[in-house]
C-alpha cells in the first residue's frame, strides 16, 4: 500500500473539512484512505522548529509522496529535506520567486503543487478594506518575519497603499506574545485597517486575531474564511474546497506514475470573499450593498 504524509502546520480540528476534499480527490483517482493508500499525518503544532525532526522521520519511513499544507516554510523545508520524493505544496504564494519550481507551466524536478495567489492578492484586500474603510489612512500589515516569502510581497501592497495614499505599517510577530503587543501598539497608535499576512502560523492564530481586533475595533481583512468564521471582518482567496480536492488528484496521478515535473502548478479558478456582518455592526461599519453583492457568503 502506498503512503502519503500529509504534513501540516495547523492543529488537526483546524483541518477537517480540507481533509475531506483531499480524501475525495483521492476518491475520484480510486484510491482509499486505508485501505488502497495509506495517509500518513503529521502535524507540526505551528512550530517552524520541528519541521525538521518531522520531515526525517517521514523520509526516514520511505513516503511515497509528501503532502505540505499552507505555506512556503514547510513547503521549502521538505523540497531541501529531499531530492527524490515526490512534494505536492499546497497555499504557497510566489512558488517560483521562492525557489520551489522552475516555472508554473513547467514546474522541472520533483515538486509540484497549488499557488492561491494568496500574497498576490495583498493589493486587492487593501481594495476591499478601503471599500468598508474609505477614510482609510494608515492601516497595519501583520507578517510573521520567520516566513521566508515575507519579503517578497511586502513591497507590492506598499506601493498599492502609497498609490492610495495611505501609510502602511508593518508590524512583524511569530509568536502569541508578538500578535498581544501587535495590539497593545494599536491602541497607543491608532490605525484605521488591519491586513493580515498569508502565513500559516497567523493562519493558526486567527480565533487569537479576530478576537483581538474586535476588542480594539480594528477593521481586518485575510487570506482565508477561517479568520472571518473566528470573528473577523472579512476575507479574500483564492483557497477554496475545490483546491484540496485537486490536490488529491493530483497525489493520485503521481501514484499512478505521472511525474511532478510535469504537472504544472495549479492556480485558483474562482476567488471568494466572505464578510461577517455581525462584526462589522459591532465594529459600527456599513458594509456597501456593492461589496455585500460581490460576497461569496455573508455570516450574519
Amino acid at each position: 500500500m502506498p503512503v502519503v504524509a500529509y504534513l501540516n502546520i495547523r492543529p488537526p480540528d483546524a483541518t477537517a473539512a480540507d481533509l475531506v476534499s483531499f480524501r475525495e480527490g483521492l476518491a475520484d483517482m480510486g484510491l482509499v484512505d486505508g485501505k488502497t493508500v495509506k495517509v500518513d499525518y503529521r502535524w507540526t503544532g505551528g512550530n517552524y522548529d520541528r519541521f525538521p525532526a518531522v520531515l526525517a522521520d517521514v523520509i526516514a519511513a520511505k513516503a511515497d509522496v509528501i503532502v505540505t499544507d499552507r505555506g512556503p516554510p514547510l513547503a521549502l523545508a521538505a523540497k531541501a529535506a529531499t531530492s527524490t520524493t515526490p512534494i505536492v505544496f499546497l497555499g504557497v504564494s510566489y512558488p517560483v520567486e521562492t525557489g520551489l519550481v522552475a516555472s508554473l507551466n513547467r514546474p522541472g524536478g520533483h515538486v509540484t503543487g497549488f499557488t492561491p495567489f494568496t500574497a498576490e492578492l495583498l493589493p486587492k484586500r487593501l481594495e476591499l478594506l478601503c471599500e468598508v474603510r474609505p477614510d482609510a489612512r494608515t492601516v497595519a500589515l501583520l507578517v510573521n518575519p520567520d516566513n521566508p516569502g515575507t519579503k517578497i510581497w511586502v513591497e507590492p501592497v506598499d506601493t498599492a497603499a502609497r498609490a492610495r495614499g495611505i501609510q502602511l505599517k508593518i508590524v512583524e510577530a511569530s509568536n502569541a506574545l508578538d500578535i498581544e503587543t501587535a495590539f497593545v501598539g494599536f491602541a497607543m497608535q491608532p490605525v484605521d485597517g488591519l491586513l493580515i499576512g498569508a502565513d500559516p502560523y497567523l493562519l493558526r492564530k486567527a480565533p487569537d486575531i479576530a478576537r483581538l481586533s474586535l476588542r480594539h475595533r480594528i477593521a481586518a481583512i485575510a487570506h482565508v474564511r477561517e479568520f472571518v468564521e473566528a470573528g473577523g471582518l472579512m476575507s479574500y482567496s483564492g483557497y477554496t474546497a475545490d483546491t484540496m480536492r485537486q490536490a488529491g488528484v493530483n497525489v493520485g496521478r503521481i501514484l499512478k506514475g505521472a511525474k511532478p515535473a510535469d504537472l504544472p502548478v495549479q492556480q485558483p479558478s474562482k476567488f471568494e470573499i466572505v464578510i461577517n456582518l455581525k462584526t462589522a455592526r459591532a465594529l459600527g461599519l456599513t458594509i456597501p450593498p456593492s461589496l455585500l453583492a460581490r460576497a461569496d457568503e455573508v455570516i450574519e
